[in-house]
């Protein structure tokens, strides 16, 4: 090996902490293993379905597509308006109605999935505000610290959990908003926080927002599971506490969860500015940076969310279909906190009150293991566990297990 090979002097770059368990999931032949640790939506069955909708406008899309010619720099103008739509939908308005604010001071930017779309908004804090640090409350999504590093940002962590994982830790929330300095950015989730469940209140979003506005700070909300809490409106309740500020707000969101389109990688960053010139001129640095980045976004995923959302009868078939994840979602959540109960874990009823897919059970990296090497049950750090993972089958199964390896 030459001195200048690409290769010298390093080793092996450590795996994704999250894609390595499942990848350990694969290998394993036990027939009666538990994927937990995937963040996928999955059905009784544990197969992560095509939506009906979406399977419709499949069938449309194949029937009149005449060209795969590529997309804007900024993306598919269609899939922009729909997801403008969504984001800034009106409490108790009809669909199509949106908050004001989206009307001037919006401009959406088409991405790879909300991935794409949390590296843009990062990659504009390197470019537009050189010397901020951003600031991510722990636990979070491990690759939120991945994609700031990358950027060759400082990432600046707080607690955003009380030390039991049970409830918001506000206090150390309020005082990273105190420490950080004009300029600063932070990230935030938006609804349905991974991977601990935990989210304000509506009027706990409402002082976050007016402390984070008036210290000058950039709030970056990730918004991927829009729906997936209380509702598709109920969900935004953060973001409609920014609005109410007029400060500036970055907000990347994802139809991997509430689409099940995880493979077709699409989403959206939404620059909401000071007003319009000023949304207009960091769309146009965004616009700069996705060429050096993925040029263009995939436009088949896109597609079939503008098609889904653009046909009243496919809307309200979604609809229905989110609403029916939900309620899956809240209804194994309910009945897993019940049979830990019934298990002898001892009280776990806090699961009760957290939103979405996700939870953390506090288990040590040890009792990790053993689930994994005596019961086939496979979480992530700190026991985070997908509640769309369980079935009715699973969850006594899974209660036992976590049961026995507690003290």
């Amino acid at each position: 090996m030459t001195e200048g090979a690409l290769s010298a002097r390093i080793s092996d770059a450590p795996g994704d902490p999250i894609f390595g368990i499942v990848e350990l999931f694969r290998a394993d032949a036990r027939p009666h293993k538990i994927n937990l640790a995937a963040g996928v939506y999955m059905d009784e069955q544990g197969v992560t379905p095509i939506l009906p909708s979406v399977r419709a406008a499949e069938e449309r899309l194949l029937a009149s597509t005449t060209s795969k010619l590529y997309m804007p720099i900024g993306g598919d103008p269609a899939y922009l308006a729909a997801a403008k739509s969504l984001l800034f939908r009106t409490v108790g308005g009809a669909w199509g109605e949106i908050e004001p604010v989206a009307s001037d001071r919006v401009q959406m930017i088409h991405t790879p999935g909300g991935t794409g779309a949390v590296r843009l908004a990062v990659d504009l804090v390197s470019r537009l505000r050189p010397g901020a640090e951003i600031w991510v409350g722990e636990p979070t999504w491990p690759n939120h610290t991945q994609i700031i590093e990358s950027a060759r940002i400082t990432a600046r962590r707080h607690d955003w959990i009380t030390d039991d994982a049970r409830s918001l830790n506000t206090s150390a929330l309020f005082d990273a908003i105190a420490a950080a300095k004009g300029g600063d950015a932070m990230i935030l989730h938006g609804a349905c926080h991974n991977p601990t469940g935990i989210d304000p209140t509506p009027e706990q979003w409402s002082e976050i927002a007016q402390q984070i506005a008036h210290r000058g700070i950039l709030p970056i909300l990730d918004f991927a599971y829009q729906g997936f809490g209380d509702g598709l409106i109920e969900d935004a309740a953060s973001l409609r506490a920014f609005l109410a500020t007029g400060c500036e707000v970055l907000v990347a969101s994802s139809s991997s969860k509430n689409f099940a389109l995880y493979n077709e990688r699409v989403g959206s960053l939404a620059i909401i500015g000071a007003d319009a010139a000023a949304a207009s001129s960091i769309a146009s640095h965004a616009r700069m940076a996705v060429r050096t980045m993925w040029s263009n976004p995939p436009a088949h995923g896109g597609a079939i969310v503008s098609t889904i959302l653009g046909d009243a009868s496919l809307r309200a078939q979604w609809e229905g279909e989110v609403t029916a994840m939900r309620t899956r979602i809240a209804d194994s959540r309910a009945a897993f906190t019940a049979a830990l109960t019934a298990a002898g874990a001892g009280d776990f009823s806090y699961l009760l009150d957290h939103h979405g897919m996700f939870s953390l059970l506090g288990l040590t990296d040890d009792q990790l293991k053993r689930l994994r090497d005596e019961h086939a049950v496979y979480l992530v750090a700190r026991g985070r566990i997908n509640m769309a993972g369980l079935s009715a089958a699973k969850i006594p199964i899974v209660a036992k297990a976590v049961a026995s390896v507690l003290p």
